[in-house]
């Protein structure tokens, strides 16, 4: 099976669940979540009422998942009414993710505060059920080996929430929209395994199956950018990761990531960041040494 563009992104940001905890809230009871990293809720008994500041409050229902990308704070609240559960309220798994820093903005800047996938959303029903009893058998019985097993059902249920939300609303723009288009997701998925290669308009859109016009104007539609600028881009993005993890001379850099000579490869960067790739790399080490 080949890796599409997501499956990329997704390697390369270092996506890993990290801490799984059980909440009881009782009738009327409000908990808050301090800002921190992306976190997902799983309801488990009763109705929550969740909000962030800034935004409308959505009901959550037994099996609903509810993800919080950027880790806004946020309120969890047990509803005081007749249909909440007498005693216990509510509860519900609460997961937390981390990413490598910077390196997950593309995938995260369009997503909402809040994204919520109902536990009766077609064939994710399943999902949800396994999902939701693996995790509580680890909460209630941990084994050795447990925190790996947590960390990839958290992974898991991150990515279904993102295909979900995509696939929600057709008319939606935005980079995980674009990769979730068939022939625009084809072409992106090809520029990202092939950034070293002097793709054209053209190119792309025969493998998006598209007419070059149409696919420029939907590419710069979905994507936020047109395709040459959106290469470019890709193109020093994966230059800043060959300068933060080694000492690759820049010239051998430049042609990894598909310039024809350092002099271009520099002038495109500086244009990107306001500094050279030697300065760009001092910069980078002398910051990983302070923070030892």
């Amino acid at each position: 099976m080949e890796h599409d563009v997501l499956s990329d992104v997704l390697g390369t940001i270092g996506l890993r669940g990290n801490r799984l905890s059980r909440t009881t809230l009782r009738r009327g009871r409000t908990a808050t979540v301090p800002a921190g990293p992306c976190v997902l809720h799983l309801v488990e008994l009763g109705t929550v009422r969740i909000a962030v500041p800034g935004d409308d409050a959505s009901d959550l229902h037994k099996g609903d998942l509810v993800l919080l990308p950027h880790g806004h704070r946020h309120t969890l609240h047990a509803p005081d009414d007749a249909s909440a559960v007498p005693e216990t309220g509510a509860r519900w798994l609460t997961g937390t993710l981390t990413f490598d820093a910077g390196l997950a903005d593309q995938l995260l800047e369009s997503l909402p505060p809040l994204l919520v996938l109902p536990a009766s959303s077609d064939e994710r029903r399943h999902w949800h059920e396994i999902s939701h009893q693996l995790l509580a058998l680890e909460i209630t019985d941990p084994r050795p080996g447990g925190a790996a097993m947590v960390s990839r059902i958290l992974d898991l249920l991150f990515i279904q929430v993102l295909r979900a939300w995509a696939a929600a609303t057709p008319d939606r723009t935005g980079w995980l929209v674009a990769v979730m288009d068939p022939g625009i997701g084809r072409a992106l998925t090809a520029i990202h395994r092939h950034h070293d290669r002097p793709w054209t308009v053209g190119e792309l859109a025969a493998l998006a199956n598209l007419s070059r016009s149409t696919f420029a104007e939907r590419f710069s539609a979905l994507v936020g950018e047109p395709p040459g600028a959106y290469l470019i881009n890709r193109r020093l993005d994966h230059a800043t990761e060959l300068l933060r993890r080694g000492n690759s001379p820049i010239a051998t850099i430049a042609t990894t990531v598909g310039y024809t000579s350092e002099a271009a490869f520099s002038r495109a960067f500086r244009r990107r960041f306001d500094t050279t790739p030697q300065r760009w790399r001092s910069g980078t080490s002398s910051a990983r040494r302070d923070s030892r």
